[in-house]
């Protein structure tokens, strides 16, 4: 990625997909070049939480939102200390903040961190495509000085793909951390960070969970090392194929039959140890208003999603794994994905989406509430 952060509101800018569509606009945030793959989100807010996701790293998101940058940006929503997102794209940038705890305007902090974006194209058409080709690489090409629309496609064309990344150790913590318990210490937590989200900590230790947050690297000795009463796996970027390591940490887990819990990229790596495959979707779930009925319940919850992948599980069957039997608990209503798995002989349980939504909506806290039930059960 190469920018500059001068103003950015009348340079021109120009989007091109590896399948050749190009999209003219102006430049937002910071002025320059950035690639990564393409991808859609549906939340209408919340948009500092989903820049500041270590998920989307190497991702270039289109907000479907036509608005975008209302409520301008402040330092206690983030939720990592950066801007992951490779690159950012919105039809129509707020030209004032309106917010009583606004600090800064959204142009102004992707400019500060260099982020390169473009305004003023029809995202709902570069939205369709996306639906109807599928998430592919892209790059924003931003300045007076431009390429010709072949340099720029064959530049594009060059970037690696999503599918085989692995980037989990790249985002996440290189040393451990905790986060203390909020009130009366009740629990400990070892969570294997593979790009967790601050609020997810946060949720926890709401529940008097004192939460030992560790490197993607983390093995099963250094989980066992903080004498945990149970295991978290976080959210992360990247293909769920290449992460061996936390397969192999999680297997450990689940052979001493620890109380686990695993969000987004933890329920793929929960699939994974279990014996399941896992497969890159169409273009993926990525916004704060996706339909999943908990299969347990029959309960149908609105959620926040931010995953290209998905785990390969029988929907119709409960299945024989080495650590027991398992079951899909919770399902997509818009394509039947598989958005949760529950051991039924252990307490082992996870789901593809993200419970801890700072930004709401607030529908799987409940999940956080299950995983203490876990722990308790397990003490008692």
């Amino acid at each position: 990625m190469t920018t500059s952060t001068r103003g950015a509101a009348k340079v021109p800018a120009v989007l091109v997909l590896e399948d050749g569509r190009i999209f003219r606009g102006r430049a937002y945030g910071a002025v320059g070049e950035t690639f990564g793959e393409a991808v859609f989100s549906t939340g209408m807010t919340g948009y500092q939480e989903t820049l500041t996701d270590p998920s989307y790293h190497r991702q270039v998101v289109v907000m479907t939102a036509p608005h975008v940058g209302n409520t301008g940006v402040n330092d206690e929503d983030p939720e990592s200390a950066r801007i992951w997102v490779a690159g950012y794209v919105v039809r129509d940038p707020a030209r004032v903040s309106s917010n009583w705890r606004a600090q800064r305007s959204l142009d102004e902090e992707l400019r500060r961190q260099g982020v390169v974006g473009i305004q003023g194209i029809d995202t709902r058409a570069l939205t369709r495509h996306l639906r109807e080709s599928g998430a592919m690489r892209v790059g924003i090409f931003s300045g007076s000085a431009l390429p010709d629309e072949g340099t720029m496609l064959a530049e594009v064309r060059q970037q690696p793909e999503m599918k085989g990344a692995d980037l989990s150790a790249e985002v996440a913590t290189k040393e451990t951390y905790v986060v203390p318990a909020i009130g009366e210490k009740k629990f400990t937590v070892a969570a294997v960070d593979l790009g967790i989200k601050g609020m997810t900590p946060h949720r926890m230790a709401e529940r008097g969970i004192e939460v030992h947050v560790l490197p993607a690297t983390a093995t099963a000795e250094d989980v066992y090392a903080v004498q945990p009463d149970g295991v978290f796996f976080s959210n992360g970027p990247g293909d769920p194929a290449t992460a061996d390591g936390p397969v192999a940490v999680m297997q450990a887990v689940l052979e001493r039959k620890t109380p686990l819990f695993g969000i987004c990229f933890g329920n793929q790596i929960l699939g994974r140890a279990l014996g399941f495959g896992t497969y890159k979707l169409k273009y993926g779930h990525r916004g704060i208003n996706q339909p999943v009925q908990d299969r347990t319940t029959g309960k149908v919850e609105v959620t926040a999603h931010n995953h290209g992948f998905a785990v390969d599980a029988p929907l119709d069957k409960v299945s024989d794994t080495p650590y027991g039997r398992a079951e899909v608990s919770h399902v997509c209503l818009n394509d039947n994905v598989v958005e949760g798995l529950q051991l039924l002989d252990q307490p082992a349980f996870s789901v593809q989406y993200h419970p801890e939504a700072a930004a709401g909506p607030h529908d799987a806290a409940y999940l956080f509430d299950r995983f203490v039930s876990l722990m308790e059960a397990e003490r008692a």
